[in-house]
């Protein structure tokens, strides 16, 4: 229960929230494409015919924690001290912490044919997505059991739930034309797992005997995992060798209407990940009485932790990946772009509602994006680009206030800078497209899909074609 509850909360101290980075959506870059794989990222007559990301940056990371927590955990991220004296206990008050990267590591996109703008794309990410709602008591007992009165029965204070899952997404994108107006796509994804933990706590207890000097605790519950120490990840973890196999689905649309109203959905990330190398599935039914617990806090977080490791027992098991749906749609009026998005998580919690305010002056473009979590929380965003046909870099943050706190708060290594949810969100990318210019016919002698022998149906007309003969 500690290293994932500590694990997670470590992330935040590196500024790793919930959101998708919706100031890119509907802007024809990479990122676009790649998420929303119905949009289109070449330009006619302007664009060259191949983009890739060259290994360089294109990533976006952030973190959130909520909760009468987050002074304890402003601490630890700032200051690098875990004190947890500032917890009100005995309530089972719960604080909640959810985490999502999205880390391109290598993209290549291609413009296939003219006649239904059809781009093929290949992309190499590494995602996480985590979700821990957690009680105070459940920091507070590796701090210092001695927060706890003696001679009293708590019940109830360390109920604890939340998951983590890490792992490499190996995709192949294509989306086409249906008209000048309907656009499909679709994203069919090679999973291998990297990390995962699931805990669920859903009763527990607690009692000190101040005549014998010890601790009982008692916890039901259960926990999954791929690993079962932290000693055991290491550089090979990382690397994308399947041993834990997975796949997903993604598919989308796109309409612009005649008055210009652009209308974006999406399936995203459908699937599911099977975890079955070192993978261990732990059912918790038990109290154990911890001795001699008097200075001896070191001993007792261990002997805590034995509850978990000592019940573990070797277990496949699926789980599924973060599908969410997404809605978007935008209009510009001159230099002034507006959007809405709507996500909502598909199999976990949390979903986001954003509008985008995006001003745009020649090939440059500033975005500011209040956003409201479903986990009860409002963020501001805000992002420059700059963006011609052929290159693209974008640098931003879903969370400019709680992630400006953080940043100065490190810089300073105070823990009494910043206030509210604690936070971090950041980023950016670079592309670069290459190749021959993706000319009009009548501005070329070789179009591809126009006289290169490549004539035919595109993929989605041949499909519905054949629904329709039958």
């Amino acid at each position: 229960m500690k290293r994932l509850l500590l694990a997670l909360l470590a992330i935040a101290s590196f500024g790793i929230a919930n959101a998708q980075q919706y100031a890119l959506f509907g802007t024809k870059t990479m990122f676009d494409a790649f998420e929303n794989p119905s949009q289109k990222s070449f330009t006619l007559d302007s664009s060259r015919k191949f983009s890739s990301n060259f290994f360089l940056p294109y990533f976006g990371t952030n973190a959130v924690n909520k909760g009468s927590s987050e002074f304890a955990v402003r601490k630890l991220a700032q200051e690098g001290v875990f004190d947890t004296r500032s917890l009100p206990i005995g309530t089972g008050e719960v604080n909640h912490f959810f985490e999502n990267s999205n880390i391109y590591v290598a993209t290549f996109r291609l413009f296939k044919s003219y006649k239904y703008q059809e781009e093929m794309g290949f992309s190499w990410q590494i995602r996480s997505d985590a979700h821990i709602d957690y009680t105070n008591e459940t920091l507070a007992i590796f701090d210092s059991f001695e927060r706890f009165d003696s001679n009293k029965l708590y019940t109830g204070i360390f109920d604890t739930k939340g998951y983590q899952q890490s792992y490499h997404q190996l995709s192949f994108t294509y989306r086409e034309n249906w008209n000048k107006r309907l656009a499909f796509g679709l994203k069919a994804s090679v999973l291998s797992g990297i990390l995962y933990n699931k805990l669920n706590i859903y009763d527990s207890r607690l009692y000190i005997d101040p005549e014998t000097d010890a601790l009982l605790i008692g916890l039901n519950g259960t926990y999954s995992a791929n690993f079962s120490d932290f000693n055991e990840i290491n550089k090979k973890t990382f690397s994308p060798n399947f041993k834990n196999p997975g796949l997903s689905f993604g598919f989308g649309t796109n309409y612009t209407t005649k008055k210009g109203l652009f209308l974006m959905a999406n399936i995203k990330d459908l699937g599911f990940i099977w975890w079955r190398s070192n993978t261990q599935r732990t059912t918790i039914d038990q109290s154990k009485t911890i001795k001699n617990i008097e200075n001896n806090q070191s001993n007792t977080n261990q002997q805590i932790q034995d509850i978990f490791l000592q019940a573990e027992e070797p277990k496949k098991f699926l789980a599924p990946t973060n599908a969410k749906f997404d809605f978007f749609m935008s209009k510009c009026y001159g230099f002034y772009k507006p959007a809405l998005a709507v996500s909502k998580n598909l199999f976990y919690k949390g979903g986001d509602v954003a509008f985008v305010n995006t001003f745009i002056v020649n090939d440059f473009s500033g975005s500011l994006t209040p956003l409201y979590n479903f986990n009860g929380v409002f963020m501001v965003g805000l992002q420059g680009k700059y963006q011609t046909p052929n290159f693209e870099l974008f640098m931003g943050t879903d969370n400019l206030v709680s992630t400006g706190y953080q940043t100065y708060g490190l810089i300073k290594k105070n823990a009494y800078t910043g206030r509210g949810p604690n936070g971090a969100s950041f980023y950016m990318g670079v592309g670069i497209k290459f190749g021959n210019v993706v000319n009009h016919p009548q501005f070329a002698d070789i179009i591809p899909g126009i006289n290169d022998k490549s004539d035919g149906d595109g993929f989605f007309k041949s499909l519905f074609s054949i629904f329709k003969r039958k």
